[in-house]
């Protein structure tokens, strides 16, 4: 799934096309290796996100609002130091290798004209974003390059930057194809699609096997292509470097769970059907969707690193406790035995003498059958019946006490799981907050900050519109699910939830006491997205009037009741979630 040299060209020829004039009006830095540019201007306003973390480096424009950091880092400061008003004056890319430069006319601090160059390197985990003045100087980057990290190149503040070094490898724009093709032809004993790799810069390793696909049917030796094929290849390549910047189409594939699996500046043919191929006109709209769910996972699992961690003991520990607690009960099981021995010793004590390790006596209860009962021989019978009834009482205790601590561990458990989901569905650090002031009411995480964010205001649920007009509304967090369903939603509301999933309440807004089939629908395939279930199928979705819910005394949040309902099964669909989603 690499950003391809390629690719990242049509991206740039995107950014010459709509970010070239604009004015940076804000900069931002939502996590520690991304920075988003709020870009203005007559045609408009435009995020520009540049991220160079080693698992996704990139760089397009995103429709995605972030949720920012209260204090941004110093790298972050000094961007809006230097670019805040800047206007892009060109955007280039270093032939069709993966260094973007993106030009700026801004104002020093004594309002000097002054030229500027963000240089964005897309190389793995050796990726970077560097500031630098129009003398070629470094001014600061986002990660700095000492002789520690590396000795052949180093970026730091007050140096003058110097290129990444280059690949032996021919750029399919400049390059004739005949000595692209003799190129390849020398690497007779790589299969094509390597010596495509090795040979042409630019291509990632989809759209190198795209490239032997086309030309030899399957990926072959290079030694071993006909006449034929050799004709085909260059063919191919004639085809890309024609269509380099002509086409706009780029292509994402998409495996049979529609999860994004890699992309392509070109439609791929390879797999043959076995995976479905999305073509996006927008290079940044394909990035934008290939990206933006994993990213927002990762932002919200640093950011609440600790309560993932608190809530995944907590999980364990409870489990380990009821295992244990289980066992227990099962020994619990045997305590009508314990009486029935008591019960034979007291019956036959004038037979029974001191000093003997097995009472053997008829029990009555069997047909006079002999029963033999283990004893302490220090003990008289009397002694040894008071022992076996004690111990039944004890059992018997214990089985009642057990069964309410099994009974509450389990409530506990399934909660935690609850709010795990939730945090899995996090999206802003005031949904993070929010998850911790709930924990802290409920004793599980002492928070420094629980009366600050208890003063925040407590955030609106999700809001969808039904494609018939109805209202859904949808909790954020436990705390919110019970509001939603006991105080704000209606008697004549219809509420939703997954059946044995963690998942949000959701609320169907009537219409003069009605509801339609189709908004149940819709909701419930909401519902499902919001649950711990949206990567499944065939969801089943619990409904039912919110006059039939009820919240048991002492209850977790989140947690209601309700006997009387319907079941609907929908598949998770959240390309119609973003559709009907309101805010």
């Amino acid at each position: 799934m690499a950003l391809d040299g390629i690719f990242l060209s049509k991206v740039c020829d995107e950014l010459r096309e709509s970010a070239v004039g604009l004015r940076v009006d804000k900069v931002q830095q939502p996590g520690r290796e991304e920075i988003v540019l709020l870009l203005r201007g007559k045609s408009g306003t435009f995020r520009l996100l540049i991220c160079v973390r080693a698992d996704s480096p990139r760089i397009h424009f995103t429709s995605h609002a972030v949720q920012n950091p209260s204090v941004p880092p110093m790298f972050c400061m000094l961007l809006r130091k230097h670019l805040t008003a800047a206007k892009i004056t060109a955007v280039r890319q270093r032939e069709l290798d993966r260094v973007v430069f993106i030009d700026f006319d801004a104002t020093n601090e004594i309002k000097d004209r002054v030229s500027l160059t963000l240089c964005i390197e897309i190389m793995g985990k050796y990726s970077n974003l560097i500031l630098i003045n129009g003398a070629g100087k470094v001014i600061d980057s986002i990660k700095r390059v000492d002789l520690t990290t590396s000795s052949v190149r180093q970026i730091l503040p007050g140096i003058e930057y110097k290129l990444p070094p280059g690949q032996d490898k021919l750029c399919l724009e400049t390059a004739a194809i005949d000595e692209i093709a003799d190129r390849i032809a020398t690497l007779e004993n790589k299969y094509l699609s390597s010596a495509v790799l090795e040979c042409v810069q630019g291509v990632s390793p989809v759209a190198a096997r795209e490239i032997a696909f086309r030309a030899a049917g399957e990926d072959i030796f290079v030694g071993s292509m006909t006449a034929f094929q050799k004709e085909r290849l260059h063919l191919v390549l004639e085809f890309l470097k024609k269509s380099l910047h002509k086409s706009k189409s780029v292509f994402m594939l998409l495996d049979n769970d529609k999860k994004p699996r890699d992309m392509c500046f070109f439609d791929v043919g390879q797999y043959e059907g076995a995976v479905k191929v999305k073509e996006y006109e927008s290079p940044s709209f394909l990035l934008d969707d290939f990206f933006y769910e994993r990213d927002r996972i990762n932002r919200i699992t640093h950011r609440g690193e600790e309560l993932f961690k608190l809530l995944n003991t907590l999980v364990e520990r409870t489990a380990r406790k009821l295992n244990n607690q289980r066992e227990e009960l099962k020994r619990c099981a045997d305590r009508e035995q314990l009486r029935l021995f008591g019960e034979l010793i007291t019956a036959n004590l004038h037979i029974l003498q001191k000093g003997s390790c097995v009472y053997e006596v008829p029990n009555y209860y069997d047909s006079m059958n002999p029963v033999r009962i283990p004893c302490d021989p220090a003990l008289t019978p009397t002694e040894n019946a008071n022992k076996y009834y004690k111990e039944y009482r004890k059992a018997k205790t214990a089985q009642v006490m057990l069964t309410k601590l099994i009974e509450r561990g389990e409530a506990e458990l399934v909660y935690f799981e609850s709010v795990l989901d939730e945090l899995s569905r996090a999206e802003s650090d005031a949904e993070l907050s929010a998850i911790r002031l709930e924990l802290s009411d409920g004793g599980y995480l002492k928070s420094k900050n629980a009366a600050k964010n208890r003063s925040q205001k407590p955030l609106a649920p999700f809001e969808y519109l039904s494609s018939d007009g109805y209202r859904i509304l949808v909790g954020r967090n436990n705390i919110q699910n019970d509001r939603l369903s006991m105080k704000t939603a209606a008697k004549s509301d219809v509420w939703l939830h997954t059946q044995g999933f963690p998942g949000s309440h959701v609320i169907i807004v009537s219409q003069n006491g009605e509801v339609s089939d189709r908004a149940i629908e819709e909701a419930a395939v909401i519902a499902a997205c919001h649950s711990k279930a949206s990567q499944s199928s065939l969801v089943p979705v619990d409904y039912t009037r919110v006059k039939a819910l009820k919240k048991p005394v002492g209850a977790k949040p989140g947690k209601v009741i309700y006997h009387e309902y319907f079941t609907i099964t929908v598949n998770p669909d959240k390309e119609l979630a973003e559709k009907l989603f309101v805010r």
